[in-house]
């Protein structure tokens, strides 16, 4: 089982070339926001440490943690947010490597694909075989953001200003699928490299 690392930055199509990978081969895929979610229900190991901290009125009705609620305590205290990302984020690796441990034990899929935007900056080159860069040009990002989410201008250039620029991406991944034109075009590349792999497999 191979281990890949997707990353990329904002409006870069990463759930895309996911839903290829997950429609057209034999792999687990896991979003860390998918396990940082899990982690945060009621009875898992996060939950009780984020209501100490940030305090009952960040509960729904339901008594689950509201990502909603939760935001808009943290970003508007930096403090906060640090204290919630010391605790989510050792919690969000120990939950993935236990889902690529039991993925290994099972022995059923031929790639464990993990993608989070903070997986150069949380070490996760540690864990995987190979770091992939899903790279698209920040005219197009811009411009899928406002046609699919409805960003304006001022909040994509916040989140572009916070995240790796394009040459950081590049000098920490071993490879690099760009994004920029058609989805088939993209596609096609991830193709190519996933067949390398199985060759080299082989070999």
């Amino acid at each position: 089982m191979k281990i890949i690392g997707i990353t990329g930055g904002v409006g870069a199509g990463k759930s895309r070339i996911l839903k290829h990978i997950k429609e057209n081969y034999n792999a687990r895929i896991l979003l860390a926001d998918e396990a940082a979610n899990e982690i945060k229900l009621r009875g898992r190991e996060c939950y009780e440490p984020l209501v100490r901290l940030l305090g009952t009125e960040v509960l729904g009705r339901d008594l689950e943690i509201d990502r909603g609620r939760m935001a808009r305590i943290i970003f508007s205290d930096k403090e906060k947010l640090s204290a919630v990302n010391a605790i989510l984020h050792p919690a969000v690796r120990r939950f993935i490597l236990q889902s690529i441990e039991e993925e290994k034990q099972k022995n059923e899929v031929d790639y464990f694909v993990l993608e989070a935007a903070l997986l150069i900056e949380e070490h996760y080159d540690e864990i995987v075989d190979e770091l992939w860069y899903i790279y698209a040009d920040e005219a197009t990002r811009s411009k899928r953001l406002k046609d699919s989410r409805g960003y304006s201008e001022e909040k994509i250039h916040a989140i572009m200003a916070g995240q790796l620029c394009d040459e950081e991406f590049r000098a920490s991944c071993q490879v690099v699928i760009d994004n920029s034109k058609t989805v088939e075009e993209a596609c096609r590349q991830v193709d190519e490299r996933l067949d390398h792999i199985k060759e080299v497999c082989r070999q």
